[in-house]
């Protein structure tokens, strides 16, 4: 599906290509104008101070009054070679004892300027002609007080025009120069945005039948190694929620069957002839049996599918394990002492739990040690403190389980022997229900068994650590 009404990453990385060569070619010109205008000022200045010194010169070598009355033809000999030069020369009194033919400088503008700013350059414009000069107040050799203002100005006109040229020609460059960066710029993102291209095809192509399709990490550029790495992490999480999920629909139409098949063969038992009323209340208490056993199996797949969703927050309170454990082998006393089993308990230490959950998930443990332990013999549970955790262990005598077993018994609907599907054996969700029970408590369960034992260890914080060791359960391990 295309999506429209968005900008790519390839238009966006154009623009800034285009954005960045023309901000840069821009100060480079602005750099160089003010350079050429700085050394076109320079060389002005250097030749208004020179012929500002020869004015100066001049000036001291007149002795009378007679002298100052002709002082335009020294001037004009003195400045003779110099077209593009305007100079005036006034009196104190504004009277122009001197001026060329280009110089037409009000004598306000002249007179401030020197009292004011002497030999300070300044700008202005006549008509069509700009002006770059100075002026100063400058002593005859009459006498002293006698002065006369001098202004000296060159046309600058030619510095005008070459600047205008130069920044025509900046600008049809920078122009050009953006193009050409742009489309650079975006044959050399597409070109770099390829490895996302192919990344995109490849996962187009990961459907539900094809989940354990993966990115190649090691073909990617290192700066999408992460995000193909997390692609794939994730590939990996829906693969395997996918299928958990799949398993789970498999065993719960399996479970299901056995008990659905029975209620439609004894309904269908009972309607093919006419019976009394004792044999029908025979069936309906069958059938009864039945549903219970599909509502509890139905309850515990729901509490296992809140599990593993994270939805089971347990509603933690202080429990002493050694006096839960003792009710629990109260209930459990009747059915010991028909196998002759003995219930022992070694230990005592406080968790923050929900009670009514570890109740059901060492009321599970206990009901399977008891189970499966060999007549006359011992289940042992030894409850154990350290620092920041405590270990329940519960011991059975029995015959053991095989290591490929071991592996798979936290599964749900697993049994070690799977030609016991129903009767005493229960749905086979018990430990499935325990482990899920003691992960939402922060804590971890495994099995071992030897020659002719079996162990569970389930780990949980001790009382006050359950918020520091939730966060990390299998670092709890002692």
């Amino acid at each position: 599906m295309r999506l429209t009404g968005r900008t790519s990453i390839t238009w966006r990385l154009t623009a800034l290509f285009v954005i960045a060569a023309s901000s840069v070619l821009l100060a480079l010109g602005f750099v160089i104008a003010s350079s050429v205008e700085q050394h076109f000022e320079e060389q002005d200045m250097e030749l208004l101070t020179g012929k500002m010194t020869l004015a100066q010169h001049t000036l001291l070598q007149l002795r009378t009054q007679d002298d100052l009355d002709h002082i335009a033809q020294v001037l004009d000999n003195a400045l003779v070679g110099h077209h593009g030069l305007a100079v005036r020369v006034f009196a104190s009194n504004g009277e122009v004892l001197f001026a060329t033919a280009n110089a037409h400088f009000a004598f306000d503008l002249i007179a401030s300027s020197a009292q004011r700013h002497a030999h300070r350059p300044m700008t202005w414009t006549l008509g069509q002609q700009s002006y770059r000069g100075i002026a100063a107040e400058l002593p005859t050799g009459i006498g002293a007080g006698s002065k006369v203002i001098v202004a000296v100005a060159t046309n600058i006109a030619h510095h005008r025009a070459f600047m205008r040229a130069f920044q025509n020609t900046l600008w049809i460059f920078v122009s050009i120069a953006a193009t050409v960066t742009g489309v650079l710029g975006w044959a050399a993102a597409r070109s770099g945005l390829a490895p996302l291209r192919a990344m995109r095809e490849q996962a187009q192509g990961v459907t539900a039948q094809q989940l354990s399709h993966r990115l190649a990490v090691e073909s990617v550029p290192v700066e999408l190694a992460e995000l193909a790495q997390s692609f794939n992490d994730m590939l990996a999480r829906l693969e395997e929620a996918f299928l958990r999920l799949s398993d789970f629909s498999s065993d719960i139409a399996h479970e299901l069957r056995t008990p659905v098949s029975n209620l439609m063969t004894q309904t269908q038992v009972a309607l093919s002839r006419p019976r009394g009323a004792d044999e029908y209340r025979g069936i309906l208490e069958s059938n009864a049996e039945e549903f219970e056993h599909m509502a509890r199996m139905i309850s515990d797949m729901l509490l296992l599918a809140k599990a593993e969703n994270g939805l089971v927050v347990p509603n933690c309170e202080t429990v002493h394990l050694a006096t839960e454990l003792r009710a629990l082998f109260d209930y459990y006393e009747a059915v010991a002492e028909e196998k002759g089993l003995a219930l022992t308990l070694d230990g005592d230490a406080e968790v923050d739990a929900d009670r009514l959950m570890l109740r059901r998930a060492l009321g599970n443990l206990l009901s399977n040690a008891v189970r499966h332990s060999a007549p006359q013999a011992t289940v042992q549970v030894r409850i154990t403190g350290f620092p920041d955790l405590v270990t329940i262990e519960v011991e059975n005598t029995g015959d053991p389980i095989a290591q490929e077993h071991l592996e798979r018994i936290f599964d749900r609907f697993f049994r070690v022997d799977p030609s016991r599907q129903r009767s005493s054996e229960g749905s086979g969700l018990g430990l499935a229900i325990t482990k899920s029970i003691v992960i939402a408590h922060g804590g971890t369960i495994s099995a071992a068994s030897r020659e002719a034992s079996t162990t569970f260890t389930v780990t949980l914080p001790r009382a006050g650590h359950a918020q520091a060791l939730a966060t990390s359960p299998h670092e709890a391990a002692p």
